[in-house]
């Protein structure tokens, strides 16, 4: 089994949920990136205190501002970090950041608010953020694609599987997820000429505000994130443009 070895991971809504999970787990891991960009909207807000927390114990965290759907909040970020890599680039991009309003109403308002996030969002920092990328595939030894080298991972839902919709609930949530996942199989072949893998992850419903927000999450964040880590780092080019789950199962579209 294959360990993920990326010297650099940045990954957005980290104040809570599966993406401060994420970073717990990457801080804590045998093989740590020496870099972990952990990025929320509110650094100083009473949300990320827990973040916050966890920065002040592992050296190489760092937190960085950054709202999705805020162009000037994206193009900042890139800045930042494009400094703290001094001429290297990123690896690994997780785009975790996303919303879901279990009792919105299915209205043009409604829509386009979690369209905002969760699919132009995703697109924003990946477009942003893409030369970093290009430039840790261009400079790492490894062979062929990996999350190691360059990757972008979109944390999706099988919410937005077409195959698997068999009850009307959360539509704009489930239609930005179907959304995000035509995004992230555009990305594969736009990005596939630079090595960048890009690959949709179903994390399980887990046991996050919004996981739970829905009912009762079988999986703890712990459980869902230790398994998605090593499956994405078993991803190799085979597995660009595929939409999978924290196992490294294949969802039908």
């Amino acid at each position: 089994m294959e360990v993920l070895n990326a010297r650099s991971v940045l990954v957005t809504g980290s104040n809570r949920g599966i993406g401060l999970e994420l970073v717990r787990q990457l801080a804590e891991g045998k093989n740590r990136p020496e870099w972990i960009f952990a990025t929320c909207r509110d650094p100083d807000g009473p949300r990320a205190q827990e973040l916050k927390n966890l920065a002040a114990k592992h050296q190489g965290v760092k937190i960085i501002q950054l709202n999705t759907t805020d162009l000037s909040s994206v193009k900042a970020a890139a800045a930042t970090v494009t400094k703290q890599l001094k001429g290297t680039g990123l690896n690994l991009l997780v785009n975790n950041a996303g919303i879901l309003d279990a009792n919105s109403q299915d209205t043009m308002e409604n829509m386009c608010k979690i369209y905002e996030t969760n699919v132009v969002g995703t697109m924003i920092v990946s477009q942003e953020f893409l030369p970093l990328l290009k430039k840790a595939s261009q400079e790492s030894p490894l062979k062929g694609m990996s999350c190691s080298r360059a990757a972008i991972v979109n944390i999706s839902s099988i919410g937005g599987s077409i195959t698997d919709a068999t009850v009307s609930r959360a539509i704009p949530y489930r239609c930005s997820k179907a959304a995000l996942n035509m995004l992230t199989k555009c990305q594969s072949l736009e990005f596939a000429q630079d090595n960048i893998l890009c690959i949709a992850v179903h994390p399980g419903w887990v046991q996050t505000d919004m996981g739970k927000s829905v009912g009762q999450p079988p999986f703890t964040a712990e459980f869902s994130v230790k398994e998605i880590l090593n499956t994405i780092a078993n991803l190799a080019e085979k597995d660009n443009g595929t939409f999978v789950n924290w196992e490294g199962k294949v969802i039908p579209w």
